[in-house]
C-alpha cells in the first residue's frame, strides 16, 4: 500500500511524503480494540488518528501536512481549526479516547529519518495555497492507493480476474489519429486554413510543457488540432494523458464521439467520459460497466472528457471519492475548451490552479478558444503568466475566416422575432434564457423545420434534435431551431442567418460560429443580427446584462471587424 502510494506521486516528486502516509494511515489497528473489531465485536474504532498524531510528532509541519491525508482517508479532509461538516483536525490531534497502540507496530513500520519535500517552485503572493494543494494531492495519492489495494485483495480472495480494462498506449493514438488525418481533404478555402493551422499546432509540440493557447476563429478545427498537439506533446515530454474539460455537457458527448471516431479501432477503449449526463449504455454487460465506472472513479484512462464543474469541483472537494483522480491530473495536457465560459465570480480561484498544475505538476494546460480571456492582463492581479499561443498568427487567421457580418437591429418584440424567423428558412435564433426559448419555440411550432435546444432537454433527446437540424441544414430543408447558449460552444451547424439576443462579446462571437461555417456563402448573405429584448421577463441576469453592455459600446465604436482578437481582448 505504501509503495502504490508513493508510485502514484512519483510523477510530481511526491513519493516519500505519500509513501509515509501509506505507512502510516492506518496505525490505529495496531491496538486491542481494533484487534477485537476484527474478531467479530460490533464496535466503532478510529484507526486514522494515531498515524497523523505519530506523523506531527515525528515530522512537525511538514508531518501536519501529512496529517490531513492521514486523518481524512475515510471521512475526507478536514478544516485546520474552523468548525465544519466534520471534527476539525486540532481536535483530532488531542487524540482524545483513542485507544494505546500496540508495541508491535515499531518492529514493522519503519519511517524515514528526514524526508524532503517535492521541488515545489514557489510563487511568494500564494505560499499557503501551493501548500493546501500538495496535501490535496498526497490525499489523492493515499485515497486512490487504499481503495485500488482493497479492490486487488478482493480479486484475489474472490479468485477473479481484474476488473481493470487494458488501456491503449499513447502512441498507438497517435497512430490512429495519424491514419484518420490522412484522409482529411483540403478542397475548399476553409479546410486548406485548418490544414495550415493543424500542421502549425503540431509542430508546436516540441515547446517545453508549461501554458499555452489555441486562439482560433470558430469553425477553425481547433477539436482535432487541440488533440494532435496534446498527443504529440504528451509523448515528446513524457506526459500520461490528455484530459479536455468543456463547459457543457452537449459538448462533451459530441467532442467525446468526434475522438473516438478519429482514433479508431481504439476509440472505445481510449476516451472517457466523466459528467453529470453520461450514461453507459456502450457497455453492453455488467462487467464492462464495472470497468468503466471504476475507470471514472479515479480517470485511469488515456483521454478523459469531462465537465468543467466536475474539473475544478474536484480539484477543490474534500471527499476521498472525489479527490481520488486528482493524483491522475498531474503530468497530463489539460484541454480547457471554450475557456472565455470560466465564470467570472470563481475565475480567480480557476486561474490559481490552472497555474499551479503547470508550475509543479508537470502540465500543460491549453486555453482552447476563438474568444480568448484576457487572463495575461496586468490589470488581473494573480493572471497566469508566460501563455504561449499555439496558433499561426491569430490575427491573420481572424481576416481569413472573416465570414460573416454582425449587426445591431434594435429592440424586437417576441412577435417581430417571429415574423424574421418566419422570412428566412433556415435561420438560428439563440436566446438568453430557457423559459424565453420555450415561448418562443412554441409561436413557431408549427412553421416547417421548426426546432428547440436547451439544458432542459436530456442528453440523448439533445443529440437527437442535433442530429435532425444538421441532415436538414444538409438537404437544404427549412429549419428554424430556438436554442439557448449552449448551442454556442463547439457545437457544429451551419446557418446562413443567426439572430442573437444582447450577451457578451465573446458570446456573440461564438453565435457567430455557427453561421457560415463552412465558408460556401457570399458574405454578404451571412448575417449575425444582436437584438435587444423588449419583454422585460426576458432580461438576462445582472451578469450577463453588464457583458451585454459593454458589447454594445464596443460594437457601437468598432469600425473594423468587431469579432477580431485585439476587439475581443
Amino acid at each position: 500500500m505504501s509503495h502504490l502510494a508513493a508510485e502514484k506521486a512519483g510523477i510530481f516528486g511526491g513519493q516519500q511524503l505519500a509513501g509515509i502516509a501509506g505507512l502510516l494511515h492506518d496505525l490505529g489497528k495496531y491496538t486491542d480494540e481494533f484487534q477485537r473489531r476484527i474478531g467479530g465485536d460490533l464496535i466503532r474504532v478510529d484507526h486514522a488518528t494515531r498515524g497523523a498524531m505519530l506523523a506531527v510528532e515525528r515530522y512537525g509541519p511538514l508531518g501536519r501536512l501529512l496529517a490531513y491525508a492521514i486523518a481524512g482517508h475515510h471521512a475526507g479532509l478536514a478544516n485546520g481549526r474552523d468548525p465544519g461538516e466534520r471534527s476539525t483536525l486540532e481536535e483530532r490531534l488531542k487524540g482524545l479516547g483513542l485507544p494505546p497502540l500496540l508495541a508491535q507496530w515499531q518492529a514493522e513500520i519503519q519511517l524515514p529519518e528526514r524526508p524532503q519535500l517535492p521541488p515545489i517552485t514557489g510563487r511568494k503572493e500564494r505560499i499557503i495555497f501551493q501548500q493546501a494543494f500538495l496535501a490535496r494531492m498526497l490525499f489523492s495519492c493515499l485515497v486512490d492507493a487504499d481503495f485500488l489495494d482493497t479492490e486487488a485483495y478482493y480479486d484475489r480472495i474472490e479468485q477473479r480476474p481484474s476488473r481493470r480494462s487494458a488501456r491503449p498506449s499513447l502512441p498507438h493514438l497517435q497512430q490512429a489519429l495519424n491514419t484518420h488525418l490522412a484522409g482529411f481533404r483540403a478542397d475548399s478555402p476553409v479546410n486548406r486554413i485548418r490544414a495550415d493551422i493543424l500542421g502549425h499546432v503540431r509542430q508546436q509540440a516540441v515547446q517545453e510543457p508549461g501554458l499555452f493557447s489555441l486562439t482560433v476563429p470558430t469553425g477553425g478545427g481547433k477539436t482535432l488540432a487541440s488533440l494532435a498537439f496534446a498527443l504529440d506533446h504528451a509523448i515528446r515530454h513524457g506526459l500520461r494523458r490528455i484530459i479536455y474539460v468543456i463547459p457543457f455537457t452537449s459538448i462533451v458527448e459530441q467532442n467525446a464521439a468526434v475522438f473516438r471516431k478519429a482514433l479508431g479501432a481504439f476509440g472505445e477503449q481510449a476516451v472517457l467520459e466523466h459528467h453529470s449526463a453520461f450514461s453507459d449504455n456502450r457497455a453492453q454487460d455488467r462487467q464492462a460497466r464495472d470497468k468503466l465506472r471504476l475507470a471514472m472513479e479515479n480517470w485511469d484512462a488515456p483521454i478523459i472528457v469531462t465537465t468543467a464543474v466536475q474539473f475544478f469541483e474536484s480539484l477543490y472537494a474534500d471527499r476521498p471519492s472525489r479527490c481520488r483522480k486528482l493524483h491522475n491530473i498531474a503530468g497530463s495536457v489539460i484541454i480547457l475548451d471554450e475557456a472565455q465560459t470560466l465564470p467570472l465570480r470563481l475565475l480567480r480561484p480557476c486561474v490559481t490552479v490552472i497555474d499551479e498544475l503547470a508550475l509543479n505538476y508537470r502540465c500543460s494546460p491549453v486555453l482552447c478558444t476563438a474568444t480568448q480571456p484576457a487572463l495575461q492582463a496586468p490589470e488581473f492581479r494573480g493572471g497566469l503568466q508566460g501563455v504561449r499561443e499555439l496558433a499561426p498568427q491569430p490575427e491573420q487567421l481572424f481576416q481569413q475566416l472573416a465570414r460573416v457580418q454582425v449587426r445591431q437591429v434594435g429592440i424586437l418584440s417576441d412577435a417581430a422575432l417571429q415574423q424574421r424567423m418566419a422570412e428566412r428558412e433556415q435561420v438560428l435564433c439563440i436566446v438568453n434564457n430557457r423559459r424565453h426559448a420555450r415561448v418562443l419555440y412554441e409561436s413557431i411550432a408549427d412553421s416547417d423545420g421548426a426546432r428547440h435546444l436547451t439544458t432542459l432537454m436530456c442528453a440523448r433527446h439533445r443529440s437527437q434534435v442535433l442530429a435532425e437540424v444538421r441532415q436538414r441544414l444538409r438537404d437544404g430543408l427549412p429549419c428554424r431551431l430556438v436554442a439557448t447558449s449552449l448551442i454556442e460552444a463547439g457545437v457544429d451547424v451551419d446557418f446562413p442567418t443567426v439572430l442573437r439576443a444582447e450577451a457578451g462579446l465573446d458570446s456573440i462571437a461564438q453565435a457567430a460560429g455557427r453561421c457560415n461555417r463552412e465558408g460556401l456563402r457570399a458574405l454578404e448573405a451571412s448575417e449575425v443580427l444582436v437584438f435587444q429584448v423588449e419583454n422585460p421577463d426576458w432580461k438576462a441576469p445582472q451578469d450577463l446584462r453588464q457583458f451585454a453592455q459593454t458589447a454594445r459600446e464596443v460594437l457601437r465604436n468598432t469600425t473594423d471587424d468587431p469579432l477580431a482578437p485585439g476587439v475581443i481582448t
